[in-house]
């Protein structure tokens, strides 16, 4: 599979969750705006079937490699972002879940989520779009873990997936600031993740990033159907070092609260 097969196919499955992205692609089209993907979020369970490093294989394989690491201790999250040598293609921003410093409970339901996936420490390139690879999980299950993490509620309900896609503010024509595009965003009905205010980061950090919350969608537990929070869309402004080079990494105290915007608490 080439970069831009992989590409196209984490964004169709992405819009078949998440339809409010086409909706703003829509808008910002009818306005004239160019859109470029600034970068794409994967999550996953830290384990040696699942691990960033297995999750990041069909990326690597593709010129990709490893930045900048964050990590997240309140949400007990590690992360890495990696770039291609092309700059037009987008990041890659991968998190993971330390599940050995969750609850015992936690712990037995990922590892007999990710027992079904066999023996391999190898995954197919489509492995990172295809959603779950293990059977549906009851849904009292996921409410039980989403007391206790709602990263590991989401991924054990969505699977393998882009989790979000991000628009490069900065390339738009008439949204000189991402306030600017809030508020055209709000206007026509889109709701906004304000964990830690609309806009995360600043000036200051180089970066500010905002989001819409994730929009409810249907899914099949093993007991049941319920409509819970599935992807988002996010938006993120550059600023330029001193050096003149935009900078492109990512902020973790922003980070953290962008994750927020699959928790149906957030407002």
């Amino acid at each position: 599979m080439n970069t831009k097969r992989l590409l196209e196919s984490l964004w169709s499955d992405y819009i078949g969750i998440n339809p409010q992205a086409l909706s703003i692609h829509k808008l910002l089209k009818q306005a004239g705006e160019p859109i470029v993907n600034d970068h794409i979020a994967i999550r996953t369970f830290r384990h040696a079937k699942t691990g960033i490093n297995i999750i990041a294989s069909p990326f690597t394989s593709l010129g990709y490699h490893g930045e900048a690491e964050y990590e997240f201790p309140e949400k007990k999250l590690y992360a890495r972002f990696y770039k291609h040598p092309n700059p037009k293609l987008p990041k890659i921003f991968i998190s993971e879940l330390k599940i050995d410093t969750c609850s015992t409970f936690l712990q037995q339901t990922v590892n007999a989520l990710i027992d079904q996936l066999g023996n391999t420490l190898a995954i197919p390139a489509d492995f990172v779009f295809n959603g779950i690879p293990w059977k549906p999980i009851p849904y009292k299950t996921y409410q039980t873990l989403k007391q206790e993490s709602e990263y590991a509620a989401w991924l054990s309900a969505f699977g393998f997936r882009a989790n979000h896609f991000t628009i490069l503010v900065n390339t738009l024509k008439h949204f000189r600031s991402l306030h600017q595009l809030n508020e055209y965003l709000k206007q026509h009905g889109f709701k906004l993740n304000s964990a830690g205010g609309e806009i995360k980061g600043s000036k200051e950090v180089y970066l500010e990033q905002s989001s819409t919350l994730a929009a409810p969608v249907p899914v099949s537990f093993a007991d049941t159907n319920a409509v819970i929070p599935g992807c988002y869309y996010e938006f993120a402004y550059r600023y330029k070092l001193p050096d003149g080079r935009l900078y492109d990494g990512f902020v973790a105290k922003s980070a953290d609260k962008i994750f927020e915007s699959t928790d149906s608490k957030a407002k």
